[in-house]
């Protein structure tokens, strides 16, 4: 089994290329006023509307600390904060907006081997 999360956008074609081309998902599908994403097992999709919905948050999760400042290093010029521990979530983790205004999170969980 499996899931789509769809958000309404303005502009779901320039959407969907930034999170191809920045993020690093691939198209899955494309229709006739949608394009659906993929990153890694998570499927997400932009479809044409009147008005964008910028609820909720995209969190893309890395094997490890690396892969999250990778992120940052791409997407600095978007990022709320830069990466740090949130120790109430054992994450290593920062907050970006995408052209929409939406909220991205990049994450790795770690482990106890970790240095805090």
């Amino acid at each position: 089994m499996s899931g789509i999360v769809f958000f309404r956008s303005t502009n779901y074609e320039r959407v969907a290329r930034f999170y191809c081309e920045q993020v690093g998902a691939s198209v899955w599908l494309e229709q006739s006023a949608c394009t659906i994403c993929k990153y890694d097992n998570m499927l997400f999709g932009f479809c044409d509307a009147e008005e964008t919905e910028t609820g909720g948050i995209l969190t893309f999760v890395t094997e490890d600390r690396q892969g999250v400042d990778e992120f940052y290093d791409r997407l600095e010029d978007r990022a709320r904060d830069e990466p740090s521990v949130t120790e109430a979530f054992d994450i290593y983790n920062f907050f970006a907006e995408d052209p929409d205004g939406r909220t991205m999170e990049f994450q790795t969980f770690l482990h106890e081997t970790d240095p805090v």
